[in-house]
C-alpha cells in the first residue's frame, strides 16, 4: 500500500484552502492532483482562455482579478463579471463539455491554479466530494446572477456604482494622506458593462458621485476622502 502520510496538499498553504473544491482530495487522488496541479502567472491584459476555445480544465484565481467577457455576433464584447481570489472559472464549460462561452482576461497582474480536464474526472472518481463542491459553486453562480438582477431592479445606478467602487477599493486601494485611493483596473466601458448601463449614463453617475462628495474621480484615479480631511469639509 502506498504511503500518503507525508504528501502535502497543493492548496495547503493557500488562504482559500478551506473553500477550494480540491480541499477534500486525499490518497491516490491527492498524488494525481499534485502531479497535474499547475500555477499559472498572468500579466495584466493576458488572455487565459478565449471565447469558443475548448475547455482545458478548471482554474482557481489565487491572485489578482480576472474579467469574464462575452462576445456578441457583431464582434462587440461586454464584460459580464469579475473573478477575485478564491473564485473558480472554467467550470461551466467543463460541466457542460462545451467550448468556453466567455473570454477570461487578467485585468491586473494575476495568478490562477489550474487542473487539466483529463485529470479532473479521474480525481472525481477517487474523491466524489469534489463533485458536490463543484455543484455548490454552480449554485452560487446562479445565485450571483439572481442577486445582480434584483440589485438592478431595486437600487439606483448611483448606489450600484458606489457599491462597485467600494468593492474595488477594498481590493486595489491604498491608504494615502487624504483617505484611500486607487487606479481603476477597469475602463469606463467595462464599468458600464458590469452595471448594465450605457457609457453616457455612467459619465452622469460618476459626476453625481463626485458632486455629492462620496468619491473624488479624476480619469482612472478614484479617491475616498477621510471624513476629517480638509478637502472633505
Amino acid at each position: 500500500m502506498r504511503d500518503h502520510s507525508n504528501l502535502q496538499h497543493p492548496c495547503g498553504s493557500c488562504a482559500f484552502h478551506d473553500q477550494s473544491i480540491w480541499q477534500p482530495v486525499s490518497g491516490d487522488a491527492l498524488t494525481m492532483l499534485n502531479r497535474r496541479f499547475e500555477r499559472v502567472p498572468l500579466t495584466s491584459g493576458q488572455i487565459l482562455f478565449e471565447h469558443g476555445e475548448d475547455n482545458a480544465g478548471i482554474y482557481c484565481v489565487s491572485k489578482g482579478m480576472i474579467g469574464l467577457r462575452s462576445y456578441l455576433g457583431d464582434g462587440r464584447s461586454t464584460l459580464l463579471r469579475l473573478a477575485y481570489p478564491g473564485e473558480i472559472i472554467g467550470f461551466r464549460s467543463f460541466m457542460a463539455a462545451q467550448p468556453h462561452h466567455t473570454e477570461a482576461q487578467a485585468l491586473v497582474p494575476s495568478r490562477v491554479c489550474m487542473v487539466p480536464r483529463h485529470s479532473i474526472r479521474q480525481i472525481m472518481d477517487r474523491s466524489p466530494e469534489v463533485i458536490f463542491r463543484l455543484a455548490d459553486r454552480c449554485i452560487k453562480e446562479i445565485d450571483r446572477s439572481h442577486a445582480h438582477i434584483v440589485a438592478t431592479a431595486n437600487h439606483s445606478n448611483t448606489d450600484r456604482l458606489a457599491g462597485l467602487l467600494q468593492r474595488l477599493m477594498q481590493i486595489h486601494g491604498q491608504d494615502c494622506d487624504e483617505g484611500r485611493q486607487m487606479r481603476l483596473p477597469l475602463t469606463r466601458i467595462d464599468l458600464a458593462d458590469l452595471l448594465g448601463i450605457r457609457p453616457e449614463t455612467l459619465s452622469r453617475v460618476l459626476a453625481r458621485l463626485t458632486s455629492e462628495g462620496r468619491f473624488h474621480i479624476s480619469g482612472r484615479t478614484v479617491l475616498i476622502r477621510n471624513p476629517g480631511s480638509a478637502a472633505a469639509r
